[in-house]
């Protein structure tokens, strides 16, 4: 089986976390600059099989496109063209930041380790993938 890749993406930094190849369980991958990011994801292709990409959808709480979504928009067109034999599904991300946050103070982090953005945007990715694969499972 191949994997799911979930995407994360902002002006500055793109979270991002994948499945195992029996698509159980959704790990954060890493963290990488916004314009690197397609150089990664085609490095990542080439040595991982990859069946979805997963990209969070930026809404407001009264369910709008928030401020950000025609950035995020953009990139989900892009990424369609460069990689075409892979499907891309959009999922609601609203929360997952605030989620990621309270996931490293329940895993106990200290104060300094949870400034991390990084770390907040690869857990953010996660947590948006382990939601696709829930939506999916109760789909069943």
């Amino acid at each position: 089986m191949s994997k799911i890749v979930a995407i994360d993406y902002g002006r500055k930094r793109v979270g991002l976390a994948a499945t195992d190849d029996l698509q159980l369980i959704a790990s954060g991958l890493t963290t990488v600059h916004s314009s690197e990011l397609i150089f990664f994801l085609e490095n990542y292709v080439k040595n991982n099989e990859v069946e979805i990409f997963v990209v969070g959808e930026p809404k407001n709480l009264d369910n709008t496109p928030s401020e950000f979504a025609e950035g995020t928009d953009n990139f989900v067109k892009n990424l369609r063209k460069r990689f075409k034999e892979i499907k891309v599904v959009r999922v609601d991300e609203r929360f997952t930041s605030k989620m990621a946050f309270q996931t490293m103070i329940d895993s106990g982090l200290k104060k300094k380790a949870r400034r991390n953005k990084e770390l907040v945007d690869e857990i953010s990715a996660a947590i948006i993938l382990q939601s696709y694969l829930q939506s999916r499972e109760n789909k069943k």
